[in-house]
C-alpha cells in the first residue's frame, strides 16, 4: 500500500496571465483508472480559455474535487498513485481545501487551450450542469461556465459600446460554382487540398478592405486607428460552440495558400489545439452561418473590430438576368459595422466590392482586381 508521500498531486495549473481560477470541468478518466503519461486528465474552464490538462506520469487516479466545482490556480483536485487505489478511495469526495496558488506547483502540464467563441454566434452551449437539484420535472438548471459568463459580458458590451448596424446584399454564386467544379479534380491534384468556397470570400474580403479602408479599422479612445494588414478572423464550428482562429497576412496568399492555412486553423480548433494568440489580433471577421443552414441574421461585432461579415445559405431563387427570369444560386450577404466609424455609403460598397468579386471568380485565381 502507497504512503502519502508517495502520492503526486495534481493541481490546477496556470492557463495565463491574471486568471486565477476557473471551474473544473470535464475529468477524462475515471476515479481508479489507471493512466498514462500524457493521457488527458480534465479540463479548466476560465473567462478566456478552456485547456485540457494532462498527467506527466504514470498512475491510478484519485478524484478528490468534482467536476463543475470553482477552483484556484495550484489546488489540489487529485493524486496519481503509482499503484492500485485503495479500496477506500473508489468514491470521489467533494472538497473545499484551498491551497496556495502558484502555477509551478503544478506536476500536470497545459496543452492548447480553446478559447470561447468571439462574439459571432453564440447558439452553443458551454455552461456547466449544476450540481443542485432542480426544483420540479418541468425544467432544468445549471450554472453558467466563466466562459459563458464572459461571452455574455461581452456581446452586452459590444452592444452597448457601438453603434451597430447592419446592411445586405446578395450575391448570385453560378460563376464560382461553375468555375470551382470545373478546377477542382485540377487543383486538388496540384495542391493536396480541395478548393472551396471561403478562400474566395477571403480574397474578396482583403479587395474590399483595401477597396474601402475605413473598414479595416478601429476606434481606441478619441483615435482612430486605421490598420494596413490584413489578418482575417474566419468562425469555425467546434463541440464547445464557434471559435474565431485568425489567418495572417491574407493578401500574401493564393487560393491554395488560404485553403491550407484555414485547413489547418479549423483541425486544431476542433482538436481542442488552439492557442490564445491564434485568436488574437484580427482586423476583421468572416462567419458563415450559411454551414447551419442561416438564410439572413445580422451577426455581432468582434470588438475591437469594426465590421464582421455574414454569409449565408445557398438558395436557389429566380432573379432577373437580362430582363428574364431565371433560377440562379444565390447567397445573401450581411455586413454588421460599426457606425461611429462607417458610414452607410462605405459600408454598401464594401458588400458591392465582395458581390463583385464572387460574381467574378475567375480573377481571383488571375489575383486581378474587379473593375467598377
Amino acid at each position: 500500500m502507497s504512503t502519502a508521500t508517495s502520492l503526486i498531486p495534481i493541481r490546477i495549473p496556470s492557463v495565463g496571465e491574471s486568471i486565477t481560477s476557473g471551474t473544473l470541468g470535464t475529468w477524462k478518466r475515471k476515479n481508479g483508472e489507471s493512466v498514462a503519461s500524457g493521457d488527458p486528465l480534465f479540463e479548466i474552464e476560465t473567462d478566456k480559455v478552456t485547456s485540457e490538462v494532462f498527467a506527466e506520469t504514470d498512475g491510478t487516479l484519485e478524484i478528490l474535487v468534482p467536476e463543475g466545482t470553482e477552483v484556484k490556480v495550484g489546488q489540489t483536485v487529485g493524486h496519481l498513485h503509482p499503484g492500485k487505489l485503495p479500496a477506500r478511495k473508489t468514491t470521489p469526495p467533494p472538497t473545499s481545501e484551498k491551497e496556495p496558488t502558484p502555477a509551478k506547483l503544478s506536476p500536470a502540464r497545459v496543452i492548447t487551450p480553446t478559447p470561447a467563441s468571439s462574439l459571432v454566434h453564440t447558439e452553443a452551449d458551454t455552461a456547466v450542469p449544476s450540481h443542485s437539484s432542480p426544483r420540479s420535472d418541468r425544467e432544468t438548471r445549471k450554472k453558467m461556465s466563466p466562459l459563458r459568463r464572459k461571452i455574455a459580458d461581452r456581446l452586452v458590451s459590444a452592444q452597448h459600446t457601438a453603434a451597430i448596424l447592419t446592411t445586405f446584399n446578395e450575391a448570385d454564386l453560378s460563376n464560382l460554382i461553375a468555375l470551382r467544379t470545373e478546377v477542382q479534380s485540377t487543383f486538388q491534384t496540384q495542391h493536396g487540398i480541395k478548393l472551396g468556397f471561403m478562400s474566395f470570400f477571403l480574397q474578396a474580403t482583403v479587395h474590399a478592405l483595401k477597396a474601402v479602408p475605413s473598414v479595416n479599422a478601429r476606434i481606441e479612445g478619441d483615435e482612430i486607428v486605421s490598420q494596413n494588414y490584413f489578418d482575417i478572423g474566419v468562425a469555425v464550428g467546434t463541440e464547445r460552440g464557434l471559435v474565431v482562429p485568425v489567418l495572417r497576412d491574407c493578401d500574401q496568399l493564393d487560393l491554395a495558400g488560404l485553403e491550407k492555412a484555414l485547413s489547418a486553423v479549423a483541425t486544431r480548433a476542433r482538436e481542442g489545439k488552439l492557442t490564445l494568440p491564434d485568436l488574437e489580433g484580427g482586423v476583421f471577421t468572416i462567419s458563415n452561418g450559411g454551414v447551419y443552414g442561416s438564410v439572413l441574421s445580422t451577426p455581432i461585432l468582434n470588438p475591437p473590430q469594426s465590421a464582421i461579415l455574414g454569409l449565408h445559405a445557398i438558395q436557389q431563387r429566380p432573379v432577373a438576368v437580362s430582363g428574364q427570369v431565371e433560377i440562379r444560386p444565390m447567397m445573401n450577404l450581411a455586413l454588421s459595422y460599426d457606425h461611429r466609424l462607417i458610414d452607410g455609403k462605405q459600408a454598401v460598397t464594401f458588400l458591392i466590392e465582395i458581390k463583385k468579386f464572387v460574381e467574378n471568380p475567375a480573377l481571383a485565381l488571375l489575383q486581378l482586381t474587379p473593375s467598377a
